[in-house]
């Protein structure tokens, strides 16, 4: 039987605890919650009656923090950590099983344990709300800027088309004028490449301002994607680099345009070659789900630096030297996919490259 005193003492570390973890979570950096956990794992250890033998545990879904290795050889009390009314993890503290048993727990421990579950629990609530609402601003925020940009971007590309048609024509017939001059003919094959670079960006213009007419119909994508990577087939050849296809089955239908489709496979396995080493491979891989169908391009490049990540779909980011890239492709592959109420995103390949997986849904 415990005396006033002691029943005291404990009351207090149990205050303690709770007023430390308050504490913590309050001034809680969303950035640091690793740390926040840990402390309050601590907090933890030191209320309970047993302070020097108790063992915590904490466990969510992206976190395991342990006071002790020797967690599994104990007896312990637990309780549930929920975000959103869903189990999200849990806490447990205890005693190794050598020296105590169950009894030897306070049923105000029982308390305090499912008292800082809930707060830790507010916390991760907390956090959650946080992130999607950065999420969501971000999203307003580049559709916003999408919407204008295509605004321009579509009166742009008519405004070039003919005078880009004139200078293709008009350099056509010139060159038969000069046949034999060696130098203006060199001269006119750059006046026509360059015209030529620059229609196909007018192009890439007009289909992120989406005034490119979609034609959808139902059919297998699976040989629109062979097809695609047959028609590269020569320039992977002359980079010394592989594209393998892996499918699921031959037979996977999708109510798409093919043009488009075909325009994001080509963005896609042309991006992926730009940046792959001598010898290496890129791997187009397709799997047909109950809801969705799931295309994924993979390479073995130097992968994507973690400060442009967030940028890669943004119209005219490029890395790419100037004259190399209009910083357009990953924009119109980005604005094809949403018109079909598709996803994209990517992530890194192990142990190099970037892994880009569009999600088309079933309609």
């Amino acid at each position: 039987m415990h005396t006033a005193e002691e029943k005291l003492r404990e009351r207090i570390k149990e205050l303690t605890c709770l007023y430390e973890v308050t504490s913590l979570i309050v001034n809680c950096d969303y950035e640091q919650i690793e740390e926040v956990l840990r402390a309050i794992a601590h907090c933890l250890q030191r209320a309970w009656q047993f302070d020097a033998d108790a063992l915590v545990e904490l466990q969510t879904s992206s976190l395991n923090i342990k006071t002790d290795e020797e967690m599994g050889k104990s007896v312990f009390l637990q309780s549930s950590i929920k975000v959103f009314n869903e189990q999200e993890g849990f806490i447990r503290v205890g005693y190794p099983s050598s020296k105590y048993t169950r009894s030897d727990f306070l049923i105000e421990e029982q308390r305090l344990l499912d008292n800082v579950c809930l707060e830790v629990g507010n916390l991760l609530e907390r956090k959650e709300i946080k992130e999607n609402q950065v999420d969501i601003r971000r999203q307003v925020e580049q559709a916003d800027r999408l919407r204008i940009l295509g605004e321009i971007t579509a009166g742009i590309a008519h405004e070039l088309n003919t005078p880009l048609a004139n200078i293709l024509g008009f350099a056509e017939l010139l060159r038969e004028r000069i046949e034999g001059d060696a130098d203006a003919e060199k001269d006119l094959d750059k006046i026509i490449s360059n015209a030529i670079f620059s229609r196909e960006v007018v192009k890439k213009l007009m289909f992120f301002a989406c005034e490119m007419p979609q034609e959808r119909a139902r059919v297998n994508i699976v040989p629109i994607i062979k097809d695609a990577i047959d028609l590269l087939g020569t320039t992977l050849s002359r980079n010394e680099v592989s594209c393998e296809l892996e499918v699921g089955q031959e037979n996977i239908t999708l109510k798409i345009d093919k043009i488009q489709l075909t325009q994001v496979l080509f963005n896609l396995i042309v991006n992926a070659l730009y940046f792959s080493p001598p010898k290496g491979k890129i791997v187009v891989a397709v799997r047909e789900h109950q809801e969705t169908v799931v295309l994924k391009i993979s390479d073995e490049g130097i992968g994507i630096p973690e400060d442009m990540a967030n940028k890669v779909f943004d119209p005219f980011f490029t890395t790419k030297p100037v004259g190399e890239g209009s910083g357009l492709g990953l924009s119109v592959v980005h604005g094809i996919v949403k018109s079909h109420q598709g996803t994209i995103k990517h992530m890194p390949n192990s142990p190099s490259g970037t892994i880009f997986t569009i999600e088309f849904p079933k309609l």
